[in-house]
């Protein structure tokens, strides 16, 4: 199986923590946008929505912003006109970094996360100079505790997943893009409590940092997160506990 970054894990678990909550939505608003205009307003027909208000669901968003967004997106409603496109760069250590973006303005974003690049030690890249390190796999994240690990493998895996690893605390099942809601459906229906559910990019294998290099990634991946036009941000850096343990003291006595 693909290799399997921490920090996708750490990032994922502070997600509505740390994000600011409007910031959170708007997001995942653009994301049922760009869903919609992409294949239809049809939950029914296009499952790459239903994957996106799903998401938006697991995040508590109401329902309200969520039908908001799939008429904006079907031009019911007015809105700005969103352009998709994914960036690529080297961070430090020569990690690669792929950022997917939503934006109504492609130079401003285009702008912003060639500053954070520079700023953090690394560098925007070239179209197609990283992407091949990454293969699209859905992922489905359950809560590990009360779970029993092995028989939940089992049942992941007759549900149609192709892996299944441990994170700290958390369980994530791994799936092709098109299987997603089918293996979340079989393990809900086998009394699953599943916490969320989402398309992503995994490194094929991943990238061992010395610390220094290791902490400097850590703080170009949290700035471009912090960008408002970037939805997601996936990378091949192998975080040991305790590196991600000191970047995130780090992190919070900088508060």
């Amino acid at each position: 199986m693909s290799g399997h970054s921490k920090w996708s894990s750490i990032k994922h678990q502070k997600g509505a923590a740390d994000a600011k909550r409007g910031q959170l939505f708007t997001r995942l608003a653009r994301e049922i946008i760009v869903a919609v205009r992409a294949a239809g307003p049809s939950l029914d027909g296009n499952f790459r929505l239903r994957l996106a208000v799903q998401k938006a669901r697991d995040a508590n968003m109401p329902l309200d912003n969520i039908d908001r967004a799939i008429k904006k997106g079907a031009g019911t409603l007015e809105g700005a006109i969103l352009q998709e496109f994914i960036l690529e760069g080297y961070g430090p250590g020569g990690t690669a970094i792929l950022v997917q973006v939503m934006s109504d303005n492609r130079l401003r974003t285009l702008q912003e996360v060639r500053n954070a690049f520079t700023r953090h030690g690394g560098s925007l890249g070239e179209s197609g100079c990283v992407a091949w390190l990454f293969e699209p796999r859905g992922m489905i994240t359950v809560k590990g505790e009360g779970q029993d690990a092995e028989d939940l493998e089992l049942k992941a895996i007759d549900a149609g997943a192709e892996d299944v690893q441990k994170s700290d605390g958390d369980i994530e099942i791994y799936t092709k893009p098109e299987q997603t809601e089918a293996v979340r459906k079989a393990l809900e229906a086998g009394g699953v409590p599943v916490e969320s559910s989402e398309l992503s990019m995994v490194a094929k294998t991943l990238l061992k940092l010395e610390e220094k290099p290791a902490l400097q990634a850590l703080k170009l991946l949290d700035r471009l997160e912090e960008l408002d036009d970037v939805n997601g941000v996936y990378s091949n850096a192998d975080f040991s506990p305790e590196i991600l343990a000191r970047h995130s003291a780090e992190a919070q006595s900088a508060k």
